[in-house]
């Protein structure tokens, strides 16, 4: 069972990273992961294959969150 959900906000570039939570960024997109290092890694990609357009003027930023 994966005990971690890595969890990618994509947040416009006007929304400084500590403010780019679920409820201010533009797409979230989540995946299970089995580790914290994994999760790091994830995040991006799974980001970047959900099909979602991420444009010039946004990043992506990866949150690790405990499953319950």
């Amino acid at each position: 069972m994966n005990q971690i959900l890595v969890v990618a906000l994509i947040c416009a570039n006007t929304v400084q990273a500590p403010d780019c939570t679920r409820d201010t960024a533009i797409d979230v997109v989540t995946g299970p992961a089995h580790t914290l290092q994994e999760c790091l890694v994830q995040g991006p990609v799974i980001a970047a294959n959900s099909g979602i357009e991420i444009a010039k003027d946004s990043y992506v930023k990866t949150r690790c969150e405990q499953r319950r």
